[in-house]
Protein backbone atom coordinates (compact mmCIF):
# COMPACT_ATOMS: atom_id res chain seq x y z
CA UNK A 1 0.00 0.00 0.00
CA UNK A 2 1.07 3.62 -0.65
CA UNK A 3 -0.09 6.79 -0.38
CA UNK A 4 0.43 8.28 -3.56
CA UNK A 5 1.70 6.31 -6.88
CA UNK A 6 4.87 6.62 -7.55
CA UNK A 7 7.10 5.41 -10.27
CA UNK A 8 10.13 3.46 -9.35
CA UNK A 9 12.62 5.78 -11.25
CA UNK A 10 11.05 8.99 -9.76
CA UNK A 11 11.65 7.01 -6.17
CA UNK A 12 14.95 6.31 -7.26
CA UNK A 13 15.36 10.18 -8.15
CA UNK A 14 14.36 11.27 -4.89
CA UNK A 15 16.55 9.28 -2.62
CA UNK A 16 19.43 10.74 -4.83
CA UNK A 17 17.83 14.52 -4.36
CA UNK A 18 17.51 14.24 -0.80
CA UNK A 19 21.15 13.12 -0.54
CA UNK A 20 22.71 15.21 -2.94
CA UNK A 21 20.88 18.45 -2.81
CA UNK A 22 21.87 19.66 1.02
CA UNK A 23 25.19 19.44 -0.64
CA UNK A 24 25.02 21.15 -3.79
CA UNK A 25 22.97 23.79 -1.57
CA UNK A 26 26.26 24.21 1.01
CA UNK A 27 28.17 25.14 -2.14
CA UNK A 28 25.63 27.12 -3.49
CA UNK A 29 25.66 28.97 -0.38
CA UNK A 30 29.34 29.73 -0.16
CA UNK A 31 28.67 32.05 -3.82
CA UNK A 32 27.06 35.49 -4.18
CA UNK A 33 23.22 35.74 -4.05
CA UNK A 34 21.87 36.68 -7.76
CA UNK A 35 20.89 40.18 -7.21
CA UNK A 36 17.18 39.69 -7.15
CA UNK A 37 17.46 37.34 -4.28
CA UNK A 38 19.61 39.57 -1.85
CA UNK A 39 16.63 40.98 -0.07
CA UNK A 40 17.60 43.28 2.72
CA UNK A 41 21.02 42.39 2.70
CA UNK A 42 22.96 39.90 1.71
CA UNK A 43 22.91 37.57 5.59
CA UNK A 44 18.84 37.34 4.80
CA UNK A 45 19.31 35.91 1.58
CA UNK A 46 21.97 33.15 2.43
CA UNK A 47 19.50 32.55 5.80
CA UNK A 48 16.45 32.36 3.11
CA UNK A 49 19.00 29.89 0.86
CA UNK A 50 19.24 27.40 3.72
CA UNK A 51 15.45 27.59 4.90
CA UNK A 52 14.77 26.90 0.86
CA UNK A 53 16.98 24.26 0.60
CA UNK A 54 16.23 22.02 3.87
CA UNK A 55 12.61 22.90 3.45
CA UNK A 56 12.74 20.70 -0.50
CA UNK A 57 14.88 18.15 0.92
CA UNK A 58 11.83 18.19 3.61
CA UNK A 59 9.02 17.85 0.77
CA UNK A 60 10.83 15.31 -1.16
CA UNK A 61 11.73 13.18 1.92
CA UNK A 62 7.73 13.37 2.85
CA UNK A 63 6.77 12.70 -0.74
CA UNK A 64 9.49 9.48 -0.52
CA UNK A 65 7.83 8.21 2.41
CA UNK A 66 3.80 9.37 0.86
CA UNK A 67 5.32 6.70 -2.21
CA UNK A 68 7.15 4.03 -0.18
CA UNK A 69 5.22 0.54 -0.11
CA UNK A 70 4.30 0.20 3.46
CA UNK A 71 2.85 -3.51 2.20
CA UNK A 72 6.30 -4.42 1.70
CA UNK A 73 9.00 -2.07 4.25
CA UNK A 74 11.28 -4.99 4.81
CA UNK A 75 12.21 -4.73 0.70
CA UNK A 76 14.98 -1.62 -0.43
CA UNK A 77 13.27 0.64 -2.26
CA UNK A 78 13.88 3.72 -3.76
CA UNK A 79 17.18 1.81 -5.08
CA UNK A 80 19.99 3.24 -7.02
CA UNK A 81 23.34 0.59 -7.93
CA UNK A 82 26.06 2.06 -9.83
CA UNK A 83 29.60 1.35 -9.68
CA UNK A 84 31.93 3.52 -8.70
CA UNK A 85 35.47 1.72 -7.77
CA UNK A 86 35.34 -1.75 -9.88
CA UNK A 87 38.76 -2.63 -8.47
CA UNK A 88 37.41 -2.58 -4.49
CA UNK A 89 33.94 -3.71 -5.94
CA UNK A 90 32.90 -0.34 -4.64
CA UNK A 91 29.41 0.94 -5.19
CA UNK A 92 27.19 3.62 -5.44
CA UNK A 93 24.36 2.01 -3.73
CA UNK A 94 21.14 3.86 -2.39
CA UNK A 95 18.02 2.08 -1.10
CA UNK A 96 15.65 2.65 2.23
CA UNK A 97 13.11 0.85 4.09
CA UNK A 98 11.37 0.08 6.78
CA UNK A 99 14.41 0.82 9.16
CA UNK A 100 16.06 3.97 7.53
CA UNK A 101 12.98 5.79 6.23
CA UNK A 102 12.14 7.17 9.55
CA UNK A 103 15.10 8.37 10.23
CA UNK A 104 15.36 10.36 7.31
CA UNK A 105 12.34 12.02 7.79
CA UNK A 106 13.36 12.84 11.42
CA UNK A 107 16.66 14.14 9.61
CA UNK A 108 15.33 16.02 6.78
CA UNK A 109 12.14 17.82 9.60
CA UNK A 110 15.06 18.55 11.98
CA UNK A 111 17.21 20.26 9.26
CA UNK A 112 13.86 21.73 8.86
CA UNK A 113 13.70 23.26 11.58
CA UNK A 114 16.70 24.22 12.64
CA UNK A 115 17.25 26.70 9.14
CA UNK A 116 13.69 27.97 9.95
CA UNK A 117 15.13 29.17 13.63
CA UNK A 118 18.66 30.22 12.68
CA UNK A 119 16.54 32.60 9.89
CA UNK A 120 15.65 34.14 12.56
CA UNK A 121 17.12 33.77 15.80
CA UNK A 122 21.13 33.51 13.88
CA UNK A 123 23.70 32.25 16.73
CA UNK A 124 26.27 34.83 16.89
CA UNK A 125 29.49 33.79 15.51
CA UNK A 126 31.44 34.28 11.82
CA UNK A 127 29.97 34.32 8.77
CA UNK A 128 26.00 33.29 7.84
CA UNK A 129 27.35 32.00 4.38
CA UNK A 130 29.54 29.72 6.28
CA UNK A 131 27.16 28.56 8.97
CA UNK A 132 24.41 27.20 6.48
CA UNK A 133 27.20 26.15 4.34
CA UNK A 134 27.89 23.64 7.51
CA UNK A 135 24.28 22.93 8.19
CA UNK A 136 23.77 21.70 4.65
CA UNK A 137 26.92 19.38 4.01
CA UNK A 138 26.16 17.98 7.87
CA UNK A 139 22.44 17.09 6.46
CA UNK A 140 23.83 15.68 3.35
CA UNK A 141 26.06 13.70 5.19
CA UNK A 142 23.32 12.53 7.68
CA UNK A 143 20.95 11.59 5.42
CA UNK A 144 23.97 9.94 3.27
CA UNK A 145 24.47 7.79 6.12
CA UNK A 146 20.92 6.53 6.40
CA UNK A 147 20.48 5.60 2.64
CA UNK A 148 23.73 4.14 1.88
CA UNK A 149 24.24 0.45 1.31
CA UNK A 150 28.01 0.16 1.15
CA UNK A 151 30.30 -0.20 3.31
CA UNK A 152 33.18 1.75 2.74
CA UNK A 153 30.37 4.47 1.48
CA UNK A 154 28.73 4.67 5.30
CA UNK A 155 32.43 5.41 6.31
CA UNK A 156 32.65 7.98 4.34
CA UNK A 157 28.58 9.72 4.71
CA UNK A 158 29.33 8.56 8.61
CA UNK A 159 32.95 10.96 8.41
CA UNK A 160 31.50 13.64 6.72
CA UNK A 161 29.25 15.12 9.20
CA UNK A 162 32.51 15.15 11.79
CA UNK A 163 33.98 18.31 10.16
CA UNK A 164 30.54 20.35 9.79
CA UNK A 165 29.74 19.60 13.45
CA UNK A 166 33.36 20.82 14.19
CA UNK A 167 33.01 24.13 13.15
CA UNK A 168 29.27 24.50 14.27
CA UNK A 169 31.06 24.32 17.91
CA UNK A 170 34.49 25.63 17.63
CA UNK A 171 33.26 29.18 15.52
CA UNK A 172 29.56 29.70 16.48
CA UNK A 173 29.47 27.95 20.35
CA UNK A 174 29.76 29.68 23.77
CA UNK A 175 32.09 29.30 26.76
CA UNK A 176 34.56 26.01 26.72
CA UNK A 177 33.76 25.76 22.94
CA UNK A 178 36.96 25.40 21.55
CA UNK A 179 38.28 22.64 23.97
CA UNK A 180 34.78 21.34 23.47
CA UNK A 181 34.90 20.82 19.77
CA UNK A 182 38.45 19.19 19.92
CA UNK A 183 37.36 16.65 22.47
CA UNK A 184 34.11 15.65 19.97
CA UNK A 185 36.62 15.70 16.97
CA UNK A 186 39.58 13.55 18.88
CA UNK A 187 36.58 10.98 20.06
CA UNK A 188 34.80 10.48 17.46
CA UNK A 189 38.19 10.48 14.64
CA UNK A 190 39.85 7.65 16.91
CA UNK A 191 36.61 5.87 17.12
CA UNK A 192 36.34 6.05 13.40
CA UNK A 193 39.83 4.82 12.56
CA UNK A 194 38.88 1.65 14.42
CA UNK A 195 35.93 1.28 13.01
CA UNK A 196 37.62 1.76 9.37
CA UNK A 197 39.87 -1.47 10.22
CA UNK A 198 36.63 -3.73 11.19
CA UNK A 199 34.70 -3.34 8.09
CA UNK A 200 37.91 -3.23 5.94
CA UNK A 201 37.68 -6.61 7.52
CA UNK A 202 34.31 -7.86 7.10
CA UNK A 203 34.82 -6.65 3.18
CA UNK A 204 38.02 -8.19 2.50
CA UNK A 205 37.20 -11.26 4.26
CA UNK A 206 33.13 -11.99 2.41
CA UNK A 207 34.85 -10.41 -0.92
CA UNK A 208 32.11 -7.72 -0.90
CA UNK A 209 31.26 -4.45 0.68
CA UNK A 210 27.33 -4.78 -0.38
CA UNK A 211 25.26 -4.46 2.92
CA UNK A 212 22.32 -6.18 1.62
CA UNK A 213 24.46 -9.15 0.32
CA UNK A 214 26.37 -8.85 3.84
CA UNK A 215 23.10 -9.14 5.59
CA UNK A 216 21.80 -11.95 3.39
CA UNK A 217 24.75 -14.12 4.12
CA UNK A 218 23.88 -13.48 7.98
CA UNK A 219 27.68 -13.96 8.60
CA UNK A 220 27.66 -17.49 6.99
CA UNK A 221 30.65 -16.06 4.60
CA UNK A 222 32.82 -14.96 8.01
CA UNK A 223 34.31 -17.38 11.09
CA UNK A 224 33.19 -16.67 13.97
CA UNK A 225 37.09 -15.30 15.21
CA UNK A 226 36.71 -12.61 11.96
CA UNK A 227 33.10 -11.37 13.53
CA UNK A 228 34.76 -11.14 16.77
CA UNK A 229 37.33 -8.85 15.96
CA UNK A 230 34.96 -7.29 13.80
CA UNK A 231 32.23 -6.50 16.27
CA UNK A 232 34.96 -5.42 18.87
CA UNK A 233 36.68 -2.86 16.09
CA UNK A 234 33.34 -1.46 14.16
CA UNK A 235 31.27 -1.74 17.56
CA UNK A 236 33.64 0.72 19.28
CA UNK A 237 33.35 3.62 16.62
CA UNK A 238 29.73 2.86 16.87
CA UNK A 239 29.83 3.49 20.84
CA UNK A 240 31.50 6.43 20.51
CA UNK A 241 29.02 8.12 18.50
CA UNK A 242 25.95 6.88 20.51
CA UNK A 243 27.75 7.42 23.10
CA UNK A 244 27.95 4.36 25.23
CA UNK A 245 29.29 4.60 29.28
CA UNK A 246 32.26 4.99 29.35
CA UNK A 247 33.01 6.66 25.73
CA UNK A 248 30.36 9.72 26.30
CA UNK A 249 32.51 12.17 28.29
CA UNK A 250 32.95 14.55 24.83
CA UNK A 251 28.97 14.60 25.14
CA UNK A 252 28.09 17.11 27.48
CA UNK A 253 31.11 19.42 26.91
CA UNK A 254 30.20 19.31 23.21
CA UNK A 255 26.15 19.87 24.05
CA UNK A 256 26.76 22.78 26.53
CA UNK A 257 29.77 24.80 24.25
CA UNK A 258 27.27 24.06 21.09
CA UNK A 259 24.93 26.48 19.57
CA UNK A 260 21.31 26.06 20.49
CA UNK A 261 20.28 24.44 16.93
CA UNK A 262 24.30 22.28 16.73
CA UNK A 263 22.29 21.18 20.38
CA UNK A 264 19.91 19.98 18.39
CA UNK A 265 21.11 18.33 15.49
CA UNK A 266 24.02 16.74 17.57
CA UNK A 267 21.11 15.35 19.71
CA UNK A 268 18.22 14.31 17.22
CA UNK A 269 20.17 13.05 14.34
CA UNK A 270 23.97 12.58 14.98
CA UNK A 271 23.84 10.04 17.67
CA UNK A 272 21.58 7.75 15.69
CA UNK A 273 24.19 7.43 13.32
CA UNK A 274 25.90 4.87 15.70
CA UNK A 275 22.82 3.00 16.74
CA UNK A 276 21.91 2.36 13.34
CA UNK A 277 25.07 1.49 12.37
CA UNK A 278 24.79 -1.33 15.38
CA UNK A 279 21.38 -2.36 13.67
CA UNK A 280 22.02 -2.17 9.49
CA UNK A 281 25.65 -3.29 9.64
CA UNK A 282 26.77 -5.29 13.16
CA UNK A 283 23.20 -7.41 13.90
CA UNK A 284 22.85 -9.49 10.19
CA UNK A 285 26.52 -9.11 9.24
CA UNK A 286 27.95 -10.68 11.98
CA UNK A 287 25.71 -12.30 14.33
CA UNK A 288 28.35 -14.63 15.97
CA UNK A 289 29.95 -11.94 17.26
CA UNK A 290 27.32 -9.99 18.40
CA UNK A 291 26.03 -12.83 20.74
CA UNK A 292 29.58 -12.87 22.24
CA UNK A 293 29.39 -9.35 22.88
CA UNK A 294 25.64 -8.50 23.17
CA UNK A 295 26.30 -9.14 27.51
CA UNK A 296 28.79 -6.99 27.52
CA UNK A 297 27.02 -4.14 25.43
CA UNK A 298 23.19 -4.74 27.56
CA UNK A 299 26.00 -3.98 30.76
CA UNK A 300 27.11 -0.74 29.32
CA UNK A 301 23.93 0.16 28.43
CA UNK A 302 22.48 -0.10 32.15
CA UNK A 303 25.54 1.51 33.91
CA UNK A 304 25.12 4.52 31.59
CA UNK A 305 21.07 4.92 31.84
CA UNK A 306 21.70 4.56 35.65
CA UNK A 307 24.81 6.71 35.08
CA UNK A 308 23.30 8.95 33.55
CA UNK A 309 20.78 9.59 35.98
CA UNK A 310 22.49 10.37 38.54
CA UNK A 311 24.77 12.63 37.17
CA UNK A 312 21.47 14.66 35.87
CA UNK A 313 20.30 14.46 39.75
CA UNK A 314 23.69 16.13 40.88
CA UNK A 315 23.12 18.67 38.79
CA UNK A 316 19.65 19.27 39.26
CA UNK A 317 20.24 19.50 42.91
CA UNK A 318 20.20 23.02 44.97
CA UNK A 319 23.31 24.71 44.67
CA UNK A 320 24.89 22.63 42.30
CA UNK A 321 25.14 25.61 39.72
CA UNK A 322 24.63 22.88 37.21
CA UNK A 323 23.96 24.01 33.55
CA UNK A 324 20.40 23.15 32.35
CA UNK A 325 21.93 22.37 28.81
CA UNK A 326 24.50 19.81 30.17
CA UNK A 327 21.56 18.44 32.12
CA UNK A 328 19.58 17.78 28.95
CA UNK A 329 22.91 16.33 27.89
CA UNK A 330 23.66 13.50 30.46
CA UNK A 331 20.11 12.78 29.93
CA UNK A 332 21.14 11.62 26.59
CA UNK A 333 23.37 9.48 27.57
CA UNK A 334 20.85 7.70 29.83
CA UNK A 335 18.32 7.27 26.79
CA UNK A 336 20.52 6.14 24.54
CA UNK A 337 21.29 3.48 27.06
CA UNK A 338 17.98 1.94 26.62
CA UNK A 339 18.56 1.88 22.86
CA UNK A 340 21.75 0.31 22.48
CA UNK A 341 20.16 -2.44 25.78
CA UNK A 342 17.20 -2.71 23.04
CA UNK A 343 19.65 -3.76 20.27
CA UNK A 344 21.53 -5.96 22.66
CA UNK A 345 18.86 -8.15 23.28
CA UNK A 346 19.06 -9.42 19.73
CA UNK A 347 15.16 -10.20 19.75
CA UNK A 348 12.92 -8.19 17.32
CA UNK A 349 10.82 -6.64 20.25
CA UNK A 350 14.31 -5.29 22.05
CA UNK A 351 15.31 -4.29 18.28
CA UNK A 352 11.73 -2.34 17.40
CA UNK A 353 11.89 -0.74 20.53
CA UNK A 354 15.60 0.70 20.08
CA UNK A 355 14.29 2.26 16.55
CA UNK A 356 11.38 3.62 18.25
CA UNK A 357 13.59 4.90 21.41
CA UNK A 358 15.76 6.44 18.50
CA UNK A 359 12.76 8.45 16.69
CA UNK A 360 11.54 9.75 20.28
CA UNK A 361 14.64 10.79 21.89
CA UNK A 362 15.01 12.75 18.33
CA UNK A 363 11.63 14.25 18.72
CA UNK A 364 11.45 15.13 22.53
CA UNK A 365 15.13 16.13 23.00
CA UNK A 366 15.41 18.22 19.82
CA UNK A 367 12.87 20.10 21.49
CA UNK A 368 13.95 19.96 25.03
CA UNK A 369 17.43 21.80 23.39
CA UNK A 370 15.22 24.21 21.30
CA UNK A 371 13.36 25.22 24.66
CA UNK A 372 16.67 25.49 26.69
CA UNK A 373 18.43 28.19 23.73
CA UNK A 374 15.27 29.81 23.82
CA UNK A 375 15.32 30.11 28.05
CA UNK A 376 19.21 31.17 27.64
CA UNK A 377 18.07 33.38 25.14
CA UNK A 378 15.76 35.33 27.73
CA UNK A 379 17.17 35.12 31.13
CA UNK A 380 21.35 35.13 29.99
CA UNK A 381 22.06 31.98 31.48
CA UNK A 382 21.40 28.50 31.44
CA UNK A 383 22.64 27.63 35.36
CA UNK A 384 19.93 26.36 37.13
CA UNK A 385 20.18 27.88 40.80
CA UNK A 386 19.78 30.88 39.05
CA UNK A 387 16.76 29.90 37.07
CA UNK A 388 15.27 28.75 40.44
CA UNK A 389 16.51 30.88 42.52
CA UNK A 390 16.88 34.39 41.18
CA UNK A 391 14.26 35.08 38.47
CA UNK A 392 11.16 36.39 40.55
CA UNK A 393 7.90 34.18 39.32
CA UNK A 394 9.62 31.56 37.80
CA UNK A 395 8.54 30.46 33.94
CA UNK A 396 4.48 29.47 34.64
CA UNK A 397 4.25 33.30 36.08
CA UNK A 398 6.43 35.21 33.48
CA UNK A 399 6.24 33.20 30.38
CA UNK A 400 3.70 30.78 30.69
CA UNK A 401 3.32 29.14 27.20
CA UNK A 402 6.99 29.00 27.37
CA UNK A 403 6.93 26.92 30.99
CA UNK A 404 4.21 24.52 29.85
CA UNK A 405 5.85 23.16 27.06
CA UNK A 406 9.06 22.85 29.20
CA UNK A 407 6.91 21.09 31.07
CA UNK A 408 5.19 19.06 28.20
CA UNK A 409 8.70 18.07 26.83
CA UNK A 410 10.14 16.88 30.54
CA UNK A 411 7.51 14.66 30.85
CA UNK A 412 7.39 13.06 27.54
CA UNK A 413 11.40 12.28 28.34
CA UNK A 414 10.61 10.32 31.40
CA UNK A 415 8.58 8.42 29.57
CA UNK A 416 5.26 9.44 30.38
CA UNK A 417 2.29 6.75 29.02
CA UNK A 418 0.53 8.56 25.83
CA UNK A 419 3.67 10.02 24.50
CA UNK A 420 6.21 9.19 22.27
CA UNK A 421 9.29 8.55 24.90
CA UNK A 422 7.26 5.48 26.21
CA UNK A 423 6.35 2.92 23.96
CA UNK A 424 10.75 2.60 22.89
CA UNK A 425 11.71 2.39 26.79
CA UNK A 426 9.06 -0.67 27.54
CA UNK A 427 9.52 -2.45 24.30
CA UNK A 428 13.47 -2.59 25.08
CA UNK A 429 12.70 -4.05 29.12
CA UNK A 430 10.22 -6.25 27.53
CA UNK A 431 12.98 -7.39 24.71
CA UNK A 432 15.05 -7.59 27.47
CA UNK A 433 13.07 -10.05 29.66
CA UNK A 434 12.99 -12.48 27.06
CA UNK A 435 15.98 -12.35 24.97
CA UNK A 436 17.45 -14.39 21.93
CA UNK A 437 18.70 -17.66 22.06
CA UNK A 438 22.04 -18.23 23.66
CA UNK A 439 22.29 -15.09 25.86
CA UNK A 440 21.55 -15.48 29.36
CA UNK A 441 18.43 -14.94 30.45
CA UNK A 442 18.78 -14.30 34.42
CA UNK A 443 21.36 -11.58 33.13
CA UNK A 444 19.47 -10.03 31.19
CA UNK A 445 16.64 -10.17 33.42
CA UNK A 446 18.96 -8.13 35.86
CA UNK A 447 19.47 -5.60 33.25
CA UNK A 448 15.98 -5.19 32.27
CA UNK A 449 15.39 -4.27 36.55
CA UNK A 450 18.35 -1.92 36.57
CA UNK A 451 16.64 -0.41 33.29
CA UNK A 452 13.47 -0.11 35.10
CA UNK A 453 14.90 1.43 37.87
CA UNK A 454 16.63 3.98 35.62
CA UNK A 455 13.38 5.04 34.18
CA UNK A 456 12.62 6.35 38.06
CA UNK A 457 15.81 8.15 38.16
CA UNK A 458 14.60 9.75 35.14
CA UNK A 459 11.40 11.00 36.37
CA UNK A 460 13.09 12.25 39.58
CA UNK A 461 15.36 14.65 37.74
CA UNK A 462 13.02 15.68 35.28
CA UNK A 463 9.96 16.61 37.66
CA UNK A 464 12.69 18.79 39.81
CA UNK A 465 13.93 20.67 36.69
CA UNK A 466 10.40 21.39 36.09
CA UNK A 467 9.61 22.08 39.79
CA UNK A 468 12.59 24.47 39.92
CA UNK A 469 12.68 26.05 36.77
CA UNK A 470 8.91 26.24 36.24
CA UNK A 471 7.70 26.90 39.15
CA UNK A 472 10.95 28.06 41.11
CA UNK A 473 11.92 28.29 44.76
CA UNK A 474 12.77 30.85 47.42
CA UNK A 475 16.63 32.02 46.71
CA UNK A 476 19.20 30.90 49.01
CA UNK A 477 20.65 33.60 51.29
CA UNK A 478 24.28 32.72 49.65
CA UNK A 479 23.32 34.53 46.46
CA UNK A 480 22.08 37.48 47.86
CA UNK A 481 23.99 40.91 48.35
CA UNK A 482 24.00 42.56 51.92
CA UNK A 483 20.88 44.60 50.99
CA UNK A 484 18.95 41.79 50.20
CA UNK A 485 19.44 42.21 46.49
CA UNK A 486 20.07 39.06 43.82
CA UNK A 487 23.65 39.55 42.00
CA UNK A 488 23.80 39.97 38.28
CA UNK A 489 24.69 36.70 36.73
CA UNK A 490 27.78 35.99 35.61
CA UNK A 491 26.55 34.35 32.15
CA UNK A 492 25.20 37.87 31.13
CA UNK A 493 23.12 41.06 31.64
CA UNK A 494 20.51 40.99 34.60
CA UNK A 495 17.08 39.42 33.50
CA UNK A 496 14.41 41.44 33.14
CA UNK A 497 12.59 40.66 36.21
CA UNK A 498 15.52 39.06 38.46
CA UNK A 499 15.60 38.92 41.89
CA UNK A 500 17.02 42.50 42.81
CA UNK A 501 14.24 44.32 40.69
CA UNK A 502 11.84 46.48 42.54
CA UNK A 503 8.79 44.68 40.89
CA UNK A 504 10.17 41.03 42.11
CA UNK A 505 10.22 39.28 45.57
CA UNK A 506 11.22 35.98 46.23
CA UNK A 507 10.27 33.41 43.85
CA UNK A 508 6.34 32.57 44.09
CA UNK A 509 3.43 33.15 42.29
CA UNK A 510 3.54 36.19 39.86
CA UNK A 511 1.67 39.69 41.00
CA UNK A 512 0.77 42.16 39.29
CA UNK A 513 3.73 44.38 39.30
CA UNK A 514 5.75 41.57 37.90
CA UNK A 515 7.58 42.02 34.55
CA UNK A 516 7.07 39.19 31.69
CA UNK A 517 9.48 37.64 29.70
CA UNK A 518 8.81 37.42 25.93
CA UNK A 519 6.55 33.97 26.09
CA UNK A 520 6.90 31.57 22.72
CA UNK A 521 7.36 34.03 19.91
CA UNK A 522 5.89 33.05 16.52
CA UNK A 523 8.74 31.97 14.55
CA UNK A 524 9.65 29.86 17.83
CA UNK A 525 6.15 28.23 17.65
CA UNK A 526 6.17 27.28 13.88
CA UNK A 527 10.02 25.40 14.70
CA UNK A 528 8.49 23.71 17.96
CA UNK A 529 5.08 22.41 17.13
CA UNK A 530 5.74 19.70 14.81
CA UNK A 531 8.10 18.26 16.99
CA UNK A 532 5.29 18.43 20.17
CA UNK A 533 2.50 17.34 17.59
CA UNK A 534 4.58 14.31 16.42
CA UNK A 535 5.48 13.43 20.38
CA UNK A 536 1.82 13.05 21.04
CA UNK A 537 0.79 11.16 17.45
CA UNK A 538 3.71 8.73 17.75
CA UNK A 539 2.89 8.16 21.51
CA UNK A 540 -0.68 7.47 20.94
CA UNK A 541 -0.30 5.36 18.10
CA UNK A 542 2.91 3.68 17.77
CA UNK A 543 1.66 1.20 15.03
CA UNK A 544 2.64 3.82 12.38
CA UNK A 545 6.30 3.82 13.34
CA UNK A 546 6.39 -0.20 14.33
CA UNK A 547 4.66 -0.87 10.84
CA UNK A 548 7.28 0.25 9.35
CA UNK A 549 10.12 -1.46 11.19
CA UNK A 550 8.88 -4.55 12.52
CA UNK A 551 8.72 -6.17 9.18
CA UNK A 552 12.23 -4.96 8.32
CA UNK A 553 13.65 -5.84 12.14
CA UNK A 554 12.11 -9.54 11.72
CA UNK A 555 13.73 -10.28 7.86
CA UNK A 556 17.29 -8.53 9.19
CA UNK A 557 17.48 -11.13 11.92
CA UNK A 558 16.45 -14.07 10.12
CA UNK A 559 19.66 -13.32 7.44
CA UNK A 560 17.35 -11.59 4.54
CA UNK A 561 14.74 -14.20 4.39
CA UNK A 562 10.96 -12.88 5.26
Amino acid sequence: MTVIDISPSVMQFLLAFIVVAPLLGALAALLPAPPGLKGKNPDQAVLRHGVTVTGAVLVAAIVLAAGFDHDHPATMQATTDISWIPALDVRIHLGIDGISLPLLVLTALLTFLCALYSYFKLPAGPSPKAFVALVLALESGTLATFAVLDLLLFFLAFEMVLIPMYFLINRWGGDQRQAAAWKFILYTLLGSVVMLLGLLLIGLKSGTFDMVALATDNGRGLTTSVQVIAVLAIGLGLAVKTPMWPLHSWLPDAHTAAPTVGSVLLAGVLLKMGTYGFVRILLPVAPDGMRTFAPYLAAFAVVGIVYGSLACLALARTGAKGDLKRLIAYSSVGHMGFVLLGIATMTPTGVNGALFANIAHGLITGLLFFLVGAIKDRYGTADLDTLAGATGAALYGRAPRLGALLAFAAVASLGLPGLAGFWGEMLTLFGAYSPAEGLSRPAFRTFMAIGAFGTLLTAAYMLIVVRRVCMGEHAPHSRLSPDGRAPRTPDGPEPSGAAGSPSSGSAGPRTATTPQLADIHPYEAAAWTPLAALTVVAGLWPAVLLGLTDPAVQQLLAGGKS
